[in-house]
């Protein structure tokens, strides 16, 4: 699916295939360098984490293992809910990893500060965040996050594993979504 299957849903593209590539490649390389001669537990955040972990993954040097975790705080809308739910936990025991958490986004934070929490409290030697996208604007909570691609305006935005409605999910570029379709 490209931008001529759904341009009347987007406003417009606001991240090519190449510039997320290029982002990708230059997240891996700080990561490579700040964990030489470390393995790191590399966990996904389901669903939208996924085309962001398969890429970063592939462009790290370093030795990695990895899982993934389903959390929701969205229902079919565009605002966060602010509940979580644990919809798939890991298989993997954390006590004494070096823990690195990709997120495709991170808007008002509410979920990750969750997650956070409980991944910290599984015992991990470290946890760091790394997520393609950011919305400084929307954070409710502040939280550190190590490796940033980009920082978007608070904008709907879909596109690399992005959805609404579990739709556009499969396009290879990012772009904000038309507010004629969600509102």
């Amino acid at each position: 699916m490209d931008s001529k299957d759904v341009s009347a849903d987007l406003a417009h593209v606001l991240y090519t295939k190449e510039e997320i590539q290029a982002k990708i490649e230059e997240l891996a390389a700080r990561i490579d360098a700040d964990y030489v001669g470390r393995d790191i537990l590399v966990v996904g955040v389901l669903k939208g984490a996924v085309m962001v972990m398969a890429d970063l993954v592939r462009a790290l040097h370093s030795h990695v293992t990895m899982d993934w975790m389903a959390v929701s705080s969205y229902g079919s809308g565009t605002q966060s809910s602010g509940v979580v739910r644990i919809l798939k936990d890991l298989d993997t025991d954390l006590l004494g990893k070096d823990v690195l958490i990709v997120e495709d986004i991170i808007d008002s934070g509410l979920t990750l500060s969750w997650l956070l929490a409980n991944l910290h409290s599984r015992g991990p030697a470290s946890v760091e965040i790394c997520t393609l996208l950011r919305k400084p604007e929307a954070a409710k909570v502040e939280i550190d996050v190590k490796y940033v691609g980009m920082e978007i305006p608070n904008e709907f935005v879909v596109g690399y594993g992005l959805d609404f409605d579990e739709k556009y999910r499969n396009l290879d570029f990012i772009g904000t979504l038309a507010p004629h379709i969600y509102e």
